[in-house]
């Protein structure tokens, strides 16, 4: 029979590994929630997310060497988990009240002192207060993994006075389980945890590390001084995670609103991306403009989208010798679809990697309030129920070698991508990717690229045509229009072979289909720039996959444009 007392140990031992792999899931959702946040309301999103988990890892080790500090292991890893789970808990509530109040306190001191609205104060104390608001994040997140550095070290001394003696594999066996809890956080947070609102996927990690605390406290009380007291700081913590739970999300939508100029009226996170809708009204019986967003970053207003969408997609259908079978990368709001539809193709195949955004465009009744749902189906004129779509949700990189090895071929290729402000778009504006694209189109094929702005981001778009010359299109022009919502944008059209897309465009005295905004003559001087615009075009290089130079362009230019802006 076994002896009683090691079996104790043992049970006593198993439960602190347990407990050392649950927080170390914890910590990793929290390393991932805040930096996901972040990148959120800070934009710039690759470089968020790198220096966030740079932080925490820094200050993970700063508090691994802090824990010596810490006399009573047993009374100080309970705190710790309350301090940890408290934290974890409110941080985006607090970042995001912080950050919404600087946006709006330039208004109600404009409303105060009756300043002109279009004189906000925005310099001086102002404008220091907005900076220190933009840092909270890296604050947080230097705070919350010094404490969680703490973790491995208490646990290891805590191993140790369980077992009166010193432990020959102690931190093997926990960084063990510190590892798998970590791997685990990471499938949670993947599978799970990018479903839901924000908040309330920080409420169920807090959970997490509330129980592993209780769980601690109970078995070890007798290590432990002043037990009522932590289990009322385990108590009233409970409570706040659940009002976090269940009120955190409108409270955050609610800061939400000051982030952006307009009202948000829907706000939804899908695993890839955070989508949101904003309403203006503008009085009288005008009808309210809607804008939408991705990330934070403004994808369309209906007030102009017009405009874009127009510009992207006739130029490369009108040059086309045919408009028969078409391919749309991206594109998911269905708008592009829209205006490719009124070539009346027999079929047009769309890539976009996100089902639930396609869903939200293709069936609005079902998750949009029915004065933004009917808004919705005007924008996309039910562009995605046509039975001539074919909808693949994919990886476009992935999905067009499938395209080539089923042999498809398309008389237009239309590539509606968000800028590449992130290494994964990179790769989608890259040789290899338009080389591949090039094989899946016609003899006389066209095809264009929306290509971010030539005045804020022009290394950028000069780049990307470069880019589709090196992937063998054997003409490639530039042409840019003003999109009020945006400022001005620019496009690349590269064909095939036979004479380039603006001498094809030059023999067209009108346009095959209806248009609101766009006209031949507009058309062709859209594709002339200012003087010397292109003179610095040879320093500027193609972006081969790999190689991440058209990102670095655009982070460039993206920068640029912050330190610019008041």
């Amino acid at each position: 029979m076994r002896d009683p007392k090691k079996l104790k140990l043992l049970i006593d031992d198993s439960l602190l590994i347990l407990i050392m792999a649950t927080l170390a899931c914890c910590g990793m959702i929290y390393e991932y929630l805040l930096s996901h946040y972040s990148a959120r309301i800070l934009g710039s999103v690759e470089t968020v997310i790198y220096a966030i988990i740079g932080i925490m890892i820094v200050s993970m080790g700063l508090g691994a060497f802090a824990a010596k500090k810490i006399k009573d292991e047993f009374q100080g890893f309970v705190i710790l988990e309350l301090v940890v789970a408290f934290i974890g808990c409110s941080s985006t509530l607090f970042i995001a009240s912080v950050i919404a109040f600087n946006q709006t306190l330039p208004q109600l001191i404009a409303e105060t002192y009756q300043i002109p609205m279009d004189a906000l104060p925005q310099g001086g104390f102002l404008a220091q207060l907005n900076w220190l608001s933009t840092q909270l994040p890296y604050l947080f997140a230097f705070i919350l993994g010094f404490f969680i550095g703490m973790e491995i070290p208490l646990i290891a001394r805590i191993r140790e006075a369980v077992y009166g003696q010193h432990l020959a594999n102690n931190a093997g066996t926990i960084y063990g389980a510190d590892y798998i809890g970590a791997g685990v956080g990471a499938a949670i947070w993947v599978l799970i945890m990018l479903r839901i609102e924000i908040s309330q996927a920080a409420a169920l990690t807090a959970t997490l590390n509330l129980i592993a605390g209780f769980i601690f406290l109970m078995r070890f009380r007798k290590y432990l001084k002043h037990v009522k007291t932590l289990l009322l700081g385990h108590a009233l913590l409970a409570v706040l995670v659940v009002l976090v739970f269940q009120y955190g999300g409108h409270w955050q939508k609610q800061m939400q609103n000051m982030l952006y100029l307009d009202k948000v009226v829907y706000q939804t996170q899908t695993p890839y991306q955070n989508l949101v809708f904003t309403q203006r009204h503008l009085g009288g019986e005008m009808e309210p403009i809607y804008n939408f967003y991705i990330n934070g970053r403004l994808q369309f207003s209906s007030l102009d989208e017009q405009i874009y969408h127009e510009f992207l997609v006739h130029p490369a259908m009108q040059a086309s010798a045919r408009q028969d079978n078409i391919l749309i990368i991206g594109g998911g709001d269905g708008l592009a679809l829209r205006e490719v539809l009124k070539w009346q193709p027999k079929s047009v195949t769309l890539v976009d990697l996100d089902p639930d955004l396609v869903a939200l465009f293709k069936d609005p009744q079902n998750q949009l309030p029915d004065y933004l749902a009917a808004k919705v189906e005007r924008l996309t004129g039910n562009s995605f129920n046509d039975p001539r779509v074919n909808v693949i949700n994919d990886d476009a990189f992935i999905a067009i070698d499938k395209l080539l090895q089923n042999k498809q071929t398309f008389d237009a290729v239309i590539v509606d991508l968000p800028d590449p402000s992130h290494p994964d778009l990179n790769k989608l504006y890259s040789v290899n990717f338009y080389y591949r694209l090039n094989h899946l189109l016609n003899g006389d094929g066209v095809m264009v690229v929306q290509s971010t702005s030539p005045f804020h981001a022009q290394n950028a778009f000069i780049s990307v045509a470069k880019t589709m010359r090196q992937a063998k299109f054997t003409q490639v022009e530039q042409y840019h229009q003003n999109v009020p919502s945006f400022g001005e944008w620019g496009w690349s059209i590269g064909v095939k072979g036979g004479s380039s897309a603006s001498k094809r465009l030059q023999r067209v005295a009108d346009l095959a289909v209806d248009t609101s905004w766009l006209t031949p003559p507009l058309l062709q001087g859209a594709f002339v720039f200012n003087k010397g615009f292109y003179d610095d075009a040879d320093k500027v290089k193609a972006n081969y996959l790999g190689s991440n130079q058209l990102y670095q362009y655009h982070q460039k230019a993206w920068e640029r444009e912050t330190e610019l802006s008041p």
